[in-house]
């Protein structure tokens, strides 16, 4: 746990530094912001993966595991700063592992108990923290997981990424988009109904602030990893700072993290699935982005998918994205978020066969840009 803390403080502290496993070869010419592997092998089929950074630091983590339970897929959206998402992306996929290894495979309770230890793990930092770092209590992150194993798809989520389907319908001879991820955003209304039925007596548990609806009017989520400042009363204080800390004590959790968590079976009209932070979705609809993946090559998808996103956030400010990539990290964030994007292809042969990965593939995306 030591190890792990000196780790994150020293990336936090360090943000030009640019992570080896990123690999040298993947910068992209154009814009210096923008990360991407076009097209990757997978244990039944290829993925495409690509972020963009606009927050001083990046907050946005990712990565896509193959494994002897099939194939992983995280996207972590942090807030308040990278190290929840950082060590959600350094932890999950490992807690995946052992309880997939302690039950003889993947199951929905399987992702639920590694979020369970991921969020417990996140705590003891923050508990180790306290004192020296307290800001870290106001630290979350938002998390989406997919792993394909055994023809079946389990998609667990926290927050307002969200997994779309992209699945062909001969009917129409077209790809239709499926939202299969649920959002825990306080903008969705029966969200905020959940909150005022769980918090009957709390008539500020929602509120819309400056046009956005937020709990307790800090927050636009109402689960996530980490934001303990909102779930344990002991860290709704000093040293926080003020305008983190609620005016009154917190007498239960106001924020959950305790994953929706959805299985499909994965039918022979399911062409692929898009695994992006919230960061895409506000300039782009379900349609559009599955329309996107369906008219374009599959190499360099994920990629694509951001420019395009890139496009309408410098449409919408009456600019040209030639000129919104001269934008350096830090302004950008008031044009757009960081955006992560990750592109499942999904071979069916490969899927009724049972066919197992020869070697493990590791691809992990969410690192600071070089300057």
């Amino acid at each position: 746990m030591v190890e792990w803390v000196m780790k994150m403080l020293m990336a936090c502290w360090r943000p030009v530094q640019k992570y080896t496993h990123i690999g040298e070869e993947s910068g992209d010419n154009h814009d210096p912001l923008l990360w991407y592997k076009d097209l990757v092998d997978h244990a039944t089929g290829q993925f495409s993966i690509s972020s963009v950074q606009a927050n001083a630091i990046l907050e946005d983590m990712s990565q896509v595991e193959t494994g002897p339970f099939g194939t992983f897929v995280g996207v972590y959206d942090g807030h308040g700063g990278p190290e929840a998402s950082r060590y959600v992306n350094d932890s999950l996929y490992r807690h995946l592992q052992k309880f997939a290894s302690q039950e003889g495979g993947m199951s929905a309770e399987v992702l639920r108990q590694a979020f369970k230890q991921t969020e417990e793990g996140f705590l003891e930092i923050v508990k180790d923290l306290w004192l020296t770092k307290p800001q870290i209590a106001a630290v979350g992150s938002c998390c989406l997981v997919g792993v394909v194993w055994e023809s079946k798809l389990y998609v667990a989520s926290l927050g307002d990424s969200k997994a779309v389907l992209g699945r062909y319908s001969r009917h129409l001879q077209s790809v239709i988009a499926t939202e299969i991820s649920t959002e825990h955003n306080a903008s969705v209304e029966i969200v905020r109904q959940d909150l005022q039925a769980a918090h009957p007596d709390d008539p500020r548990i929602v509120v819309l602030k400056h046009g956005v609806w937020r709990v307790k009017g800090l927050i636009q989520v109402s689960r996530s990893i980490g934001d303990v400042y909102l779930k344990k009363a002991e860290f709704n204080r000093e040293p926080l700072i003020g305008r983190f800390r609620l005016p009154e004590p917190l007498q239960r959790p106001v924020m959950s993290a305790e994953p929706d968590i959805k299985v499909f079976d994965l039918c022979a009209d399911v062409e692929f699935v898009i695994f992006a932070s919230d960061g895409l979705w506000e300039h782009l609809s379900n349609q559009e982005a599955v329309d996107i993946v369906h008219n374009h090559p599959r190499a360099g998808i994920a990629k694509r998918l951001i420019r395009f996103a890139l496009h309408e956030a410098a449409k919408k400010r009456e600019m040209r994205y030639s000129d919104l990539k001269k934008i350096e990290r830090g302004i950008r964030r008031h044009f757009h978020d960081d955006i992560t994007v990750v592109v499942v292809f999904l071979d069916h042969n490969l899927l009724s066969n049972g066919s197992s990965f020869s070697h493990h593939i590791s691809v992990k995306g969410g690192v600071d840009k070089p300057s």
